[in-house]
């Protein structure tokens, strides 16, 4: 199996790194694409260097590299998550737009009717983000607010990252036990 990581500039980067920490311990293979603004983001919210982060992923991609395998629907991978997903990255997928890589993989994920896990990142929500969602959904895609629940009780943040991140994974077809499930 393969997937594509895409890490947006959101709040809740950590969501992001949390899947690929998952994903590291197993055999499949990962590629990472993370925005400039996501590069920032990881700066002022965590305690990580990017340089733990990219060697979570087996591939790393620069934004702008439309040379990347997954640049095009003729490389086999099984599909996308966007952890976190801006508001801004969401409106580029649901117009088409491809003007970075993150965006490129995503677009490949629609024509190719591959699995498409956008979490989400933004509250409250306008009525543009709401419209961006539903023709995404139309599209193909899953929207998948960051919005942990608190059936588990979580106690700690990482609890919460970890409900938010087995359920990502859950919805791309990857079996885990990351996270406490409703019983």
């Amino acid at each position: 199996m393969e997937i594509v990581i895409g890490i947006s500039g959101a709040s809740g980067s950590a969501y992001g790194i949390r899947i690929l920490e998952i994903l590291s311990k197993t055999d499949i293979m990962t590629h990472l694409v993370i925005t400039k603004a996501a590069k920032q983001i990881i700066d002022i919210e965590t305690d990580y260097e990017l340089s733990y982060v990219e060697g979570l992923a087996d591939a790393v991609y620069d934004e702008s590299d439309f040379t990347a395998p997954v640049a095009s629907g003729s490389h086999r991978f099984d599909g996308m998550i966007v952890a976190p997903c801006s508001m801004k990255t969401l409106g580029e997928i649901a117009g088409g737009m491809s003007d970075n890589l993150l965006g490129r993989v995503a677009d490949v994920c629609l024509k190719e009717r591959r699995k498409l896990v956008l979490m989400t990142r933004e509250t409250p929500l306008n009525q543009i983000h709401l419209e961006n969602m539903l023709r995404l959904e139309r599209a193909g895609g899953i929207i998948m607010p960051a919005s942990p629940g608190f059936y588990s009780r979580p106690q700690t943040i990482d609890d919460m990252v970890n409900s938010m991140a087995g359920r990502a994974l859950d919805l791309i077809g990857i079996d885990n036990d990351v996270y406490k499930r409703w019983e």
